[in-house]
């Protein structure tokens, strides 16, 4: 076919009409697009910014009220971040020198053809946490931080606000409470010792500022509320009533500062309840006040001494109360058993006995009797309130000196078991007919002389002496009644009714 015919042929027709289709649409996209950044025709120099509505009388009061807010955040952090430091600590920690898949006999014998290489490995680790300048006086700056910040530390470097680093020394630690004292040594005199507030007044809902470093990052600032006040349960036995707030605090953040909008530290960041290990909006804190007779003693003494008044305690549910004869409301805290030779049976107070005050002061619950007489003085007289028997007595202590090894040898602990009242449930559990009276062994507290009788959790103490116990309050009349040198138990266990040996009274 010539190049004219196939000029004018059909296909050839078909193909430049779909070319010229093409090149149209571009040239139509070319166009929109242009159009579309440029729709008034002018230079993208010449747009103009669009201008915001003016605001009304009450958003403007609004945007007064947050910006005077946020100048008392500015506030706080300006005037606390200078007190607060990071702590980078450096302690031994020791690993296993085995691989695990040793055979049986070298794992108990070792084997000799190995030597002694093959022992655990100490090798340093490092960690990370905060502290806050308590104190100075001279060339000696204190820091207040969490002994687990601290803990087996071989070297502390402290950094300031200005990421100046200095060498510390652990001055002391308060293991019951997780606080611990650090010092350095500087000629600098512009070092900002910060401003302690009382925890005592802080309310729930009140403002709240976490000041520390989170995962290193230095000297964050944080804020929420205090979202509960008292709160009990710390980890480690910590017997501190933790402020409970939902500002941010993360690792690092421990042994920081939580502070008021007024810039006063109320609290040292100790811990977090996470299932993630970052924070949920629960932290605790450690009052304050219950540090500042630590700062004192460490910075004093090097130690901490605290009060002991000789018993074991035990928490009261409901069903103890009206067992005791008190009411289901009463506040207090139970005393479960009692040193003999400890400050509390010196005085004449007794297993059984249900303190509801100390020298006026309302014991609420058993972790606040733990700390009220941890901060009563050894050598002074304190004022027991307490339920005996139905009725109000008082009983004056003299307090001791808690020492470890006193606290701890529970040979000396009369009776050395927990009992509670018969209830419902434990009759559903045990299989006990209506008739039953008595009450229940609950525990039995190891090298006590109870643990001589071969008594056991979930038996029945039916009578003392062969005299029949109904509830609790004769239980502890006749365990206290000391015209009986010694004491025979009457129990039920599985159906069987057996009596004990004798247990004589120390």
């Amino acid at each position: 076919m010539s190049f004219t015919k196939k000029l004018f042929s059909r296909k050839f027709f078909l193909v430049n009409l779909v070319l010229i289709g093409i090149m149209l649409g571009f040239t139509a996209a070319f166009l929109a697009f242009a159009g579309f950044g440029n729709r008034n025709g002018s230079s993208p120099a010449e747009v103009k910014a669009e201008t915001l509505p003016e605001p009304g009388t009450a958003v403007t009061q609004a945007i007064q009220t947050a910006e005077a807010l946020q100048l008392a955040f500015n506030y706080v952090a300006n005037t606390v971040r200078p007190s607060v430091v990071e702590l980078q600590v450096v302690s031994e920690s020791s690993i296993g020198g085995s691989n695990g898949n040793e055979l049986p006999w070298r794992f108990f014998f070792g084997d000799p053809e190995e030597g002694e290489g093959n022992g655990p490995q100490v090798q340093p680790s490092e960690g990370l946490g905060s502290g806050i300048i308590v104190r100075k006086s001279g060339r000696t700056v204190y820091v207040l931080t969490n002994t687990h910040v601290v803990e087996g530390a071989t070297k502390i470097t402290i950094r300031l606000f200005d990421e100046e680093d200095f060498e510390g020394t652990l001055l002391g630690t308060d293991e019951r409470r997780d606080l611990a004292v650090v010092s350095f040594q500087t000629n600098r005199t512009d070092i900002r010792v910060a401003s302690l507030g009382d925890s005592e007044k802080l309310k729930v809902g009140d403002w709240a500022i976490a000041i520390g470093s989170p995962f290193g990052l230095f000297s964050s600032v944080t804020t929420g509320i205090v979202s509960a006040l008292g709160r009990d349960g710390g980890p480690d036995g910590n017997i501190s009533d933790f402020i409970q707030t939902d500002a941010a605090i993360n690792r690092g953040n421990s042994g920081g500062a939580l502070v008021n909008i007024r810039g006063e530290v109320v609290g040292i960041n100790t811990w977090i309840a996470s299932p993630t290990g970052g924070s949920i909006g629960l932290g605790f804190s450690i009052p304050i006040n219950n540090a500042k007779r630590t700062i004192d003693d460490i910075i004093s003494d090097g130690s901490v001494k605290y009060g002991w008044l000789g018993v074991l305690l035990q928490t009261a549910d409901r069903n103890t109360l009206g067992s005791l004869g008190l009411q289901e409301q009463a506040r207090g805290s139970m005393i479960g058993s009692i040193f003999s030779s400890g400050p509390a049976a010196k005085s004449g107070l007794q297993a059984g006995d249900f303190v509801t005050a100390i020298d006026g002061r309302t014991v609420s619950s058993t972790e606040q009797l733990i700390r009220m007489v941890g901060d009563l003085p050894a050598g002074t007289d304190a004022l027991f309130s307490i339920m005996r028997d139905g009725k109000a007595r008082e009983i004056k202590v003299r307090i001791e000196e808690r020492k470890t090894p006193d606290a701890q040898d529970y040979s000396g602990l009369w009776p050395g078991m927990e009992v509670s009242a018969i209830t419902d449930l434990v009759r559903s559990q045990l299989k006990l007919d209506r008739s039953v009276s008595g009450v229940v062994v609950s525990s039995i507290i190891p090298r006590t002389p109870v643990v001589t009788l071969s008594l056991r959790a979930g038996d029945i103490i039916t009578a003392v002496n062969e005299k029949n116990v109904r509830n609790l309050q004769d239980f502890y009349r006749l365990l206290n009644d000391q015209s009986m040198a010694s004491l025979q138990f009457t129990i039920l266990r599985e159906g069987q009714t057996l009596t004990t040996l004798a247990l004589v009274r120390k």
